[in-house]
């Protein structure tokens, strides 16, 4: 039985991540060992993140290299506040914030480890996406 998914990413700088998740997104560490840290959402629920120092000798030497073809998708109650954050640090925006025909208001930042986050808050779809698609649950 599965009790618990989460990704960790593994970064450079294990604290230069960790503030990038508590600042901007508002995670709170609940673990650090230095080389590994373990953050959570606000609330103290799930969902949870790890952030692994990518040289450690706990990664596999052909796996450290920096992340590519993958994103992490983080949903959040008001999006448009958190690029207001984002943008405000001075943080890369790799998709800027807009609106989308199936259901998302959403933008993509950078996070330290060169992780690519999507940020996103649910909206209503398009009628012509729902339309399009009412059949599927």
């Amino acid at each position: 039985m599965i009790t618990s998914i989460f990704p960790t990413i593994c970064a450079d700088d294990v604290a230069a991540t960790c503030d990038f998740y508590v600042e901007l997104l508002g995670f709170r560490v609940v673990f650090d060992s230095g080389w590994y840290a373990q953050l959570e959402s606000p609330d103290g629920h799930r969902p949870q993140l790890g952030i692994v120092e990518r040289e450690h000798e706990s990664v596999p030497e052909s796996f450290r290299r920096r992340p590519a073809g993958v994103l992490i998708a983080i949903e959040v109650d008001d999006v448009d506040a958190v690029h207001e954050r984002a943008s405000a640090a001075g943080h890369t925006v790799a998709l800027a914030l807009r609106s989308e025909d199936f259901g998302q208001r959403h933008f993509m930042t950078v996070d330290p480890s060169g992780t690519l986050i999507d940020v996103i808050t649910p909206i209503p779809p398009s009628p012509e996406f729902a339309a399009a698609y009412a059949h599927q649950t």
